[in-house]
């Protein structure tokens, strides 16, 4: 296992659409547990396979947000599928790995029900509320490229990407040192 570096917006990566997963073997394994190590070292709730580089229709969840015990291990979500959102909405403050120390209201639907595959290419449903719902539809939302920057108006959206592009601007001066 190793921690990845997290892609930080405006790299373009994150706006690459992700591909289908077809190989469930090892190197499928060895990214999950890469990705989880990644997540759990970033205080995250969910992870996007994009987010470490990968342009794979794959993320995963925190297995305690998802419902389970505290040491609960990651729940892998490979090439889903968002077949119900409810009409019922939730609107609440969002942040994202990509944008560290940013959060934005966003409003997404209060429940969801999502069919993916497992790390092993087993099909599964599952359905979700509050959180969870809203962790799926963010992560299902860089699968396709979308962002949270664009979930805001145009005001919010340049102040954002000013304090992104200092910040990139920083890490590059001390990455020089």
């Amino acid at each position: 296992m190793a921690i990845r570096t997290i892609l930080r917006f405006p790299d373009p990566k994150l706006r690459e659409s992700s591909l289908p997963v077809t190989d469930y073997g090892g190197a499928l394994a060895a990214l999950v547990a890469d990705m989880t190590e990644t997540m759990l070292d970033s205080d995250g709730a969910g992870l996007a396979a994009i987010q470490v580089g990968e342009p794979l229709r794959m993320f995963i969840s925190d297995g305690h947000i998802a419902g389970g015990p505290e040491d609960s291990p990651a729940l892998v979500f490979a090439n889903p599928e968002l077949i119900e959102i409810s009409e019922e909405a939730q609107t609440g403050d969002e942040g994202c790995l990509s944008f560290p120390g940013i959060f934005v209201p966003v409003k997404r639907g209060m429940r969801t029900k999502i069919r993916a595959q497992d790390v092993n290419g087993t099909s599964f449903e599952m359905e979700a509320s509050e959180l969870l719902a809203r962790a799926f539809q963010h992560e299902v939302d860089h699968l396709k490229g979308r962002l949270l920057i664009d979930m805001v108006g145009p005001v919010k959206r340049e102040i954002i990407k000013r304090k992104m592009r200092k910040e990139a601007a920083l890490a590059a001066a001390e990455d020089d040192e």
